[in-house]
């Protein structure tokens, strides 16, 4: 019994030096749109990520202060706790919504079917598009297409709402990223926008340390940066598209819980190791570290989970669609 113990720790630990080395040997830089693209369509295409994560492939919102709930539904709640965040849920039904950085249209699914709104969910990843319609209901009003959030498609004041969770770090052009957003926009439209943050380092600059710890989460899931709260909130304002001021919340400490139910996900559901096998398993451990990381940037500070919500002004003199733009 001994002997088997023993093997079996041996085995174990094997495996996750093997996790551990292909997370430092082989990081997922960012490099373009298309690096995102193909991370996208690999963690579509194996399953693991929707097998452990559902459909919402989004942190979850846990309460305030939070509680220990369901991993899944945590995600669920996260959107129903968005929507009346923003004032979304006193819209009436047929109100079009952009959803930007759609993954495989969890989120895009639930404010058609649960507040009757009609959605357009766009993603770089062609197998996120593909993954999205195949869950989707053909009774619900929701399309999905492929599209670069850095130069959308649609003309200018297309969208009554326009929403998105966890995109923003994967923009290289923070304020390109926050101009299209507002442009597609209808006047009197709402955007509404979660996200992962640094800290502000315009205030507290961060120490080697804490560089070390951005340079792997960067890294890792072909992020070129992360904005802060209030740098965000800055260039979403200086489009000059915002009604009023840009309104912001540190969701943090809601979200919090996410980071390590991840990885107890892969404890306490055993029957991903039968379907996605060894192979899977290392996949799945080689992740664990970045988990763990972002748990403790998040934790200490060094990371924020911001909301922003915003009124688009009146549609200006000049358009803003690059498309419709004529050069002289």
């Amino acid at each position: 019994m001994s002997h088997l113990l023993l093997i079996l720790v041996i085995i174990v630990g094997a495996l996750v030096l093997l996790g551990l080395a292909l997370y430092l040997l082989f990081p997922r830089k960012y490099e373009s749109a298309r690096s995102v693209a193909e991370s996208y369509d690999d963690w579509t295409d194996d399953g693991i990520l929707e097998f452990y994560w559902g459909e919402h492939i989004h942190l979850g919102h846990y309460g305030s202060p939070p509680r220990r709930k369901d991993f899944r539904q945590a995600k669920a709640d996260f959107v129903h706790e968005m929507v009346r965040w923003a004032g979304l849920d006193r819209l009436p039904p047929g109100t079009t919504v952009l959803d930007v950085g759609c993954g495989i249209g969890g989120s895009s699914r639930m404010l058609a079917r649960d507040y009757g709104f009609h959605v357009t969910g766009i993603t770089i990843s062609p197998e996120q598009v593909r993954r999205a319609r195949e869950l989707t209901p053909a009774d619900l009003n929701v399309q999905f297409q492929v599209d670069d959030a850095l130069a959308l498609s649609f003309p200018d004041a297309s969208f009554d709402v326009v929403w998105s969770i966890e995109a923003g770090p994967h923009m290289p052009d923070k304020q390109q990223f926050a101009k299209e957003l507002l442009r597609v926009l209808k006047p009197g439209g709402i955007l509404v926008v979660a996200d992962w943050n640094q800290r502000d380092d315009r205030q507290h600059p961060l120490n080697l340390w804490e560089r070390l710890i951005m340079r792997q989460l960067l890294d890792q899931w072909a992020h070129p940066a992360f904005a802060s709260i209030e740098g965000f909130a800055e260039a979403l304002a200086a489009t000059g598209l915002v009604a009023g001021e840009v309104i912001t919340a540190d969701w943090t400490q809601e979200t919090l819980p996410s980071w390590l139910d991840s990885i107890w996900q892969g404890i306490v559901r055993p029957e991903g190791l039968i379907r996605f096998g060894l192979p899977g398993l290392v996949k799945s451990l080689r992740e664990v570290p970045t988990f763990l990381l972002m748990r403790l940037a998040f934790g200490m500070g060094l990371c924020r989970f911001g909301m922003f919500r915003a009124v688009r002004a009146e549609v200006p003199a000049v358009s803003l669609d690059p498309a419709s733009q004529v050069n002289c």
